[in-house]
């Protein structure tokens, strides 16, 4: 059609963005095993997190002769009859969702332990090794019965003391501890006791990615935790510079008129060793900001996976925001308060740093006064000398024009020419003087008019 032909370039993948990654069809009793992979680490130069979890991906479909999607997508699913698979490329990190549905109601924990964790070839799971930075299970149970009595037979399931759950999107229960069980991976479960269609889908979604984000959150707090005596040392070697820059100050009276060289060039030690500090927090930050900023924005999906979950208190249990309230949060605020502390001292280190280089820049103005100073009152000197010179100048080429012109006079006398030469020789003095003075003058302003 010709509307066809009337789309922006981008109209259509824009549009289809939105619908790129839609949730996977759920129904219970239906087991999930779910992993966030994690590659940053392990690139190399000229490598990329998109081609190396290709790559995995790829090797993971051509065990089941599956043809694996194009080395720009960011979606793939696939039923591999046995088991279903939704994978998921991001910046940071890859996410591959199992799921296997069961022809038959099953205990919660026998649930666990038929995962489709077992139907992933061995030798790829081993290609994982260092990279898993999420590991976990689902159940999805639609038993029936008191949120009370369940919770009591889940104490087998989950090996931690502390028990989160609560009522969710109003058809729903989540149960969880958070914690990586002996086999490696955690463990939640959902029961649907009147789930819509697709919800179950969209919860289980929402659930692992609160899981996935939480983790990759809590990637900033090492980075924190290392920044702390990094932090301390600076900030220690700040204030000793400061110190130092006010006791330079009181040495010299307070004044910068009379500053000796060996308070210059102390003064640019100090110049120097700032520097180095700068230099020192700019690597920190280098190092740091990135990750603090993926960290909050990770830290700002988790709170909104949870808002959106719409939770209800099941009595005795702590829902999953009380859970995150106290745990989660307060590795946000550390590696907020490190990001902040970081940025301020790297305003302090520039404003010392502007406030040292403006008294070095005012000495060595002050110097260059001096020496400007000294070279007027040399150069007045060299005038006055000079002067001195040109009145001899013009008295010694006088005299020797004046007697050129005597022996002139006598020569005029001896050839019979009426002439007095003592009378003419007195009389030319103060001609040939004023005309010598005069050509000088002359020859000087020629040589000012030039320059």
């Amino acid at each position: 059609m010709i509307y066809s032909s009337l789309n922006h370039a981008l109209r259509v993948p824009l549009a289809a963005e939105i619908h790129s990654r839609p949730f996977l069809e759920l129904h219970a009793p239906e087991s999930i095993t779910h992993l966030a992979v994690y590659v940053r680490d392990d690139l190399a130069p000229g490598a990329t997190n998109a081609r190396l979890q290709h790559g995995l991906l790829t090797d993971l479909c051509r065990h089941f002769g599956v043809s694996a999607p194009a080395e720009e997508a960011k979606f793939f699913f696939h039923d591999f009859g046995r088991f279903r698979l939704k994978w998921e490329s991001h910046t940071e990190f890859a996410t591959y969702t199992f799921a296997q549905r069961h022809e038959e109601a099953l205990p919660v924990d026998e649930a666990f332990g038929r995962v489709p964790l077992h139907q992933i070839p061995q030798q790829w799971l081993s290609a994982l090794q260092g990279r898993l930075m999420v590991a976990t299970h689902v159940v999805l149970d639609a038993s029936s019965g008191a949120a009370q009595d369940f919770a009591h037979g889940l104490r087998r399931v989950f090996e931690g003391k502390l028990l989160v759950g609560s009522r969710v999107l109003h058809g729903a229960e989540i149960w969880t501890d958070f914690l990586v069980q002996s086999d490696g991976f955690s463990r939640i479960v959902v029961r649907d006791v009147g789930l819509r269609e697709q919800q179950a889908g969209r919860l289980v979604q929402r659930m692992l990615e609160i899981e996935t984000y939480r983790m990759m959150a809590l990637l900033g707090l090492p980075h924190a935790q290392r920044a702390t005596p990094v932090l301390n040392a600076i900030e220690d070697e700040l204030a000793e510079l400061t110190a130092a820059m006010i006791e330079t100050d009181g040495m010299n009276g307070g004044t910068l008129h009379h500053q000796s060289a060996a308070e210059s060039v102390q003064e640019q030690g100090l110049l120097d060793n700032i520097t180095r500090l700068a230099a020192r927090l700019e690597n920190l930050a280098v190092d740091n900001n990135y990750r603090f900023s993926a960290s909050q924005a990770y830290f700002r999906l988790v709170a909104a996976r949870i808002e959106e979950l719409r939770e209800e208190r099941i009595e005795g249990f702590p829902t999953v925001e009380e859970f995150m309230d106290r745990r989660l949060t307060p590795a946000a605020s550390t590696c907020a308060a490190i990001s902040s502390r970081q940025e301020a001292l790297a305003r302090r280190i520039a404003q010392t740093n502007d406030l040292l280089r403006t008294r070095v820049g005012i000495v060595q103005e002050q110097q260059n006064r001096q020496i400007l100073q000294s070279m007027n009152a040399r150069a007045a000197q060299q005038l006055q000398l000079q002067q001195a010179v040109e009145g001899l100048s013009v008295a010694a080429i006088s005299y020797y024009m004046i007697g050129l012109l005597g022996y002139a006079a006598k020569a005029l006398k001896a050839a019979g020419l009426p002439i007095n030469a003592d009378i003419s020789t007195g009389v030319l003095v103060p001609v040939v003087a004023g005309a010598v003075w005069l050509g000088l003058r002359r020859m000087h302003k020629r040589m000012h008019a030039g320059h």
